[in-house]
């Protein structure tokens, strides 16, 4: 961690620290991060203590002060995805947690060369098409060229499909040449079996190989659950139908893997679900298992930040015209 980042960056809403993390490997040092969780904020000081983090509601912030980051190269953030997701009531923009409208008086006020929010695929429906189309024009009126992708973990390594849109913004007078990552670039993803064996076997488990090979598929998308929904298990019924077809028991999360004579479908740790998010096995997550859980299940995996995050350093670093291909 020695080496000397140029480029700035700013995350909001930065959860366990998965889009944080990828961003980093992309370049970026971070001048401030900003959450509300405090197991959440326990995660980001245990892995990086020299990070900047501010447990902080956005809405009503004591520190953090948006004034003290102004010309930052990224203002990134993993906005709350509830307003947005088929799992929830999808009110959009009247959903009290909804935080696009102050990401994008963030950028106002920071007034970053680039930006990239990342949230749930539901932020591409029909229903939110208006609310996206005001965005743009905020955008645009800002004077930042937009665009939005869908992006699917697996496509970047990762042995789930999670969906994901991802929102990048690059300020319209800077040179350089932006362009979404290109999932041939990226090797195909395991699977979970071949993922996860070595953790599934580490104590002993005599059923560890014939479960390898069973679990021959990437994984169904992790779903973390809110503060006010979803405990420590693996989604609704029909996330846990999808996992059991993969010899995996969702009804909960595993404190510790299968013990040498453990007969039955084995369930994950939190540890097992870490890793198909594709966080490194070194990133330690703070707290209990329910709200360890939560944060890694929510989290936007850091290889898909980190492809995202490489590109817009590319071209915040070129001398091209910029473009937004859509």
């Amino acid at each position: 961690m020695g080496a000397v980042l140029a480029l700035t960056s700013v995350e909001l809403c930065a959860g366990a620290g998965g889009q944080a993390l990828g961003v980093e490997q992309a370049g970026f040092g971070h001048e401030a991060l900003v959450e509300l969780d405090k197991h959440a904020c326990e995660t980001l000081r245990l892995n990086r203590p020299n990070w900047p983090v501010f447990e902080e509601d956005l809405n009503s912030p004591t520190e953090f002060d948006a004034g003290d980051y102004v010309g930052i190269d990224l203002l990134a953030g993993g906005l709350p995805c509830p307003p947005f997701s088929v799992a929830g009531k999808q009110l959009g923009e009247q959903d009290e947690r909804n935080l696009f409208d102050r990401g994008v008086e963030l950028v106002d006020e920071i007034r970053p060369s680039a930006v990239m929010f990342e949230n749930v695929k539901g932020m591409l429906n029909p229903s939110f098409d208006d609310y996206r189309g005001r965005i743009g024009k905020r955008l645009k009126k800002l004077g930042y060229t937009h665009g939005w992708k869908l992006l699917n973990a697996s496509d970047f390594g990762v042995p789930q499909l999670r969906p994901r849109v991802v929102l990048v913004a690059v300020r319209s007078d800077r040179s350089g040449n932006f362009e979404w990552p290109d999932a041939r670039d990226f090797l195909p993803p395991k699977t979970v079996g071949e993922t996860l064996h070595d953790l599934m076997a580490i104590d002993g488990w005599a059923g560890a190989d014939a479960w390898r090979d069973a679990a021959n598929r990437i994984a169904p998308t992790v779903v973390g659950g809110s503060k006010k929904h979803g405990g420590p298990d693996l989604g609704p019924t029909r996330a846990k139908r999808a996992w059991k077809e993969l010899d995996v028991d969702g009804m909960g999360i595993a404190n510790e893997p299968p013990a040498p004579g453990f007969n039955g479908i084995p369930r994950l740790t939190v540890q097992m679900v870490a890793r198909l998010q594709g966080f490194p096995d070194e990133w330690e997550i703070s707290g209990r298992k329910t709200n360890a859980y939560r944060q890694v299940g929510n989290a936007f995996p850091p290889p898909v930040a980190k492809a995202v995050a490489s590109k817009i350093a590319a071209a915040l670093s070129s001398s091209n015209q910029y473009a937004v291909a859509v």
